[in-house]
């Protein structure tokens, strides 16, 4: 390891740790006029509510389908309630969601002119779209379901159950791979 001029070895090899670990840090340059720590906590918190807002598309469904085919008046009543309760955790997902992916799109924005001309992006958004037509349908089936006015077989809502993995694949690889 080289010493930076002036000073000594020991000098030298801390200067060179303080530089790895500010820049390990993912916030480096800090002085930088676009600072990339703040998008990276906004990225942080999207991915956290995306992930929240995800296990309750993929569980509220399953709800479903052990209703559908539940018997016992008592099963059927505390379904109820975990589905309604389901549902408001999944809004506060979906809805924190929005407000950390918008604040990120603002910084890419602000960082990038032609951030929102990016194919794969435009893309993910209207997935997106589809995610909030999906949930849409499972708060009228919760809504069916607590006025016991379901119409929907187990059956249909077994492959309604897979709708978002097909989502949650196609976002994910837009944004990794950002084929076009």
């Amino acid at each position: 390891m080289r010493g930076i001029k002036g000073m000594g070895q020991a000098s030298g090899a801390l200067a060179y740790s303080r530089r790895a670990a500010t820049a390990s840090s993912g916030c480096y340059p800090r002085d930088s006029p676009v600072n990339i720590c703040n998008m990276l906590w906004l990225k942080g918190f999207h991915i956290v509510f995306v992930v929240t807002w995800f296990a309750g598309l993929f569980y509220l469904p399953r709800l479903l389908v052990y209703h559908a085919e539940a018997t016992e008046r008592i099963v059927q009543e505390r379904l109820k309630i975990m589905e309604r309760r389901l549902m408001v955790m999944t809004r506060i997902g979906s809805t924190m969601t929005v407000v950390f992916g918008v604040a990120t799109l603002i910084w890419f924005a602000h960082a990038s002119d032609g951030y929102f001309r990016q194919g794969w992006l435009i893309a993910k958004l209207a997935l997106v779209g589809g995610l909030f037509w999906y949930q849409a349908i499972l708060a009228r089936l919760v809504r069916d379901f607590a006025s016991d006015a379901n119409t929907k077989s187990s059956r249909w809502l077994r492959l309604f159950n897979e709708v978002p993995i097909l989502f949650l694949i196609a976002i994910v690889l837009l944004v990794v791979v950002k084929p076009f």
